[in-house]
């Protein structure tokens, strides 16, 4: 059995800027252990997984190595595939996922995608995290995944060398983060070494920490990013409540099938949303 597979850059308007993803459509979920091995196959930071689901999609996210209950740059990317290539035309589609209902829309600027803000709260910052950092940040914050360091210049995150077996060590993805050069109001870089991804090139759902906390420090709704990993990556962002609005584009790169095994097990579909 055939299925088809894209890979796009997502949060980039050119070929190879932004964050790749591979985007699988489905008629139904295989295994979790099928969905991982293909993840691993693909070797990229996520792979989506879609199943229709009314008038709507199931999307699942894998990176090399594990699951992950939300993803920004697979979510845009998936919402490509289905509005230029599935539906050709559609404007809105909404995705159900392990992080609730995610509704994108096309506009003017590319994509805006309609995500849970997930703030998090100073901490003490932990001896282990500094030291693999190897800089002392101003701020730590934390929520039950990510720790958000806050340093005072814009060029200590772009220099940092983390050391990543011990971020891995952590057990939470890392965002660390400074105000912005014009035109951007702050930068950001992502690690997640215990997830299978050393650097993420850019992160939607790390904005989601950025946006509340920026939003509050500079007294603004409606922010520009740049997460400055080797291939950087731009991003509007706009906190609405509890909910944080992302804005990217996507370029296409590959489109193709993937030889499915033969008798790949089927994972049962819930009943509802």
């Amino acid at each position: 059995m055939r299925t088809p597979l894209f890979q796009l850059d997502a949060f980039s308007s050119r070929l190879f800027g932004g964050n790749p993803a591979a985007v699988m459509p489905l008629g139904s979920f295989p295994s979790d252990a099928l969905m991982q091995a293909l993840a691993a196959e693909n070797n990229l930071s996520e792979t989506a997984f879609l199943v229709p689901h009314g008038h709507d999609y199931r999307l699942r996210w894998f990176t090399p190595a594990a699951e992950v209950p939300l993803c920004g740059h697979a979510t845009l990317a998936s919402a490509a595939v289905v509005m230029e290539r599935l539906e050709p035309g559609r404007r809105v589609v909404v995705f159900h996922t392990a992080s609730g209902p995610l509704t994108v829309r096309r506009d003017d600027g590319g994509y805006l995608m309609d995500f849970p803000a997930r703030p998090a709260e100073t901490i003490e910052p932990p001896a282990a995290l500094t030291q693999a950092l190897g800089a002392s940040p101003s701020e730590v914050h934390g929520n039950a995944r990510s720790y958000l360091v806050v340093f005072d210049r814009v060029a200590t995150v772009r220099d940092l060398q983390p050391d990543l077996p011990a971020i891995a060590r952590l057990e939470r993805s890392v965002i660390v983060t400074a105000a912005g050069e014009d035109p951007y109001d702050f930068t950001s870089r992502f690690f997640a070494p215990a997830w299978g991804v050393n650097e993420d090139p850019v992160t939607g759902s790390a904005h989601c920490v950025l946006t509340p906390y920026w939003s509050a420090k500079l007294g603004k709704e409606r922010l520009r990013a740049y997460q400055a990993s080797r291939r950087g990556g731009e991003l509007r962002c706009r906190l609405a409540g509890e909910r944080v609005e992302l804005q990217g584009q996507c370029a296409f790169y590959l489109e193709g099938e993937v030889e499915m095994p033969a008798g790949a097990a089927a994972h049962p579909e819930p009943s509802s949303n």
